[in-house]
């Protein structure tokens, strides 16, 4: 069952992963650094504001659902633990497919009931992930202008770099004067991606995303 708190993930084209290795006391001199743009989007000011608007103006919406999603979990969870039990104690076949089977058909209405609640909150949270994406490489190209960075990787792509060679915070801080606040709004006829041809010189970001309840297994063998 996925919680609310959960954000729209941007899709988005990785910076190829190339392994670089940068010299620890050249970074800056050799031209090369690293950033991550989720966290740089994430840190930023129109993002925190946004999600604490959304908090509020959703807040009705975002209770009603984290009490049915227990309540759901809480519907479920004797189911886990019978099929759990069947299957050690190797019960048929066919009795393990049908349990899993409505297992699977009673969390399918569960998350269902859960997207229609959080729809009108989700929404909210993809238009103004947007408007700070589409500000995303401009951010990037700035920042490593002003370092003088002719190389920029992610930090999972560098077998090593010195913290002085990260780059994340100027990209923050070239969002938040490229994009100091944001809408939580959508147009009416507004669609998830409008905005993601703004991608092109970085990667679109990804906003953190809540934990999920872990699931027994519910497949027999």
């Amino acid at each position: 069952m996925k919680t609310f708190k959960m954000i729209l993930l941007a899709a988005a084209a990785a910076i190829p992963g190339t392994v670089a290795l940068v010299a620890p006391a050249a970074a800056q001199v050799a031209g090369i650094a690293v950033a991550n743009p989720e966290a740089a989007v994430a840190r930023s000011k129109a993002w925190t504001a946004a999600q604490q608007q959304i908090q509020t103006t959703y807040k009705a919406q975002i209770d009603q659902a984290e009490a049915r999603r227990k309540a759901i979990q809480t519907e479920l969870q004797p189911l886990y633990t019978k099929f759990e039990a069947d299957r050690k104690a190797n019960v048929a076949e066919a009795t393990l497919r049908t349990q899993a089977q409505a297992i699977q058909t009673r969390e399918n209405a569960g998350n269902q009931e859960l997207a229609r609640l959080t729809a009108p909150a989700q929404r909210a949270q993809a238009y103004a992930l947007e408007q700070i994406q589409a500000q995303l490489a401009p951010a990037v190209t700035a920042a490593t202008t002003r370092k003088n960075v002719q190389l920029l990787l992610r930090p999972d792509a560098a077998l090593f770099a010195q913290p002085t060679a990260d780059i994340t915070a100027d990209v923050t801080t070239e969002l938040d004067r490229l994009v100091p606040s944001v809408s939580i709004t959508p147009p009416a006829n507004w669609q998830p991606g409008q905005q993601q041809q703004a991608a092109g010189a970085a990667p679109a970001a990804a906003a953190p995303a809540a934990s999920t309840p872990a699931r027994p297994q519910q497949q027999g063998r």
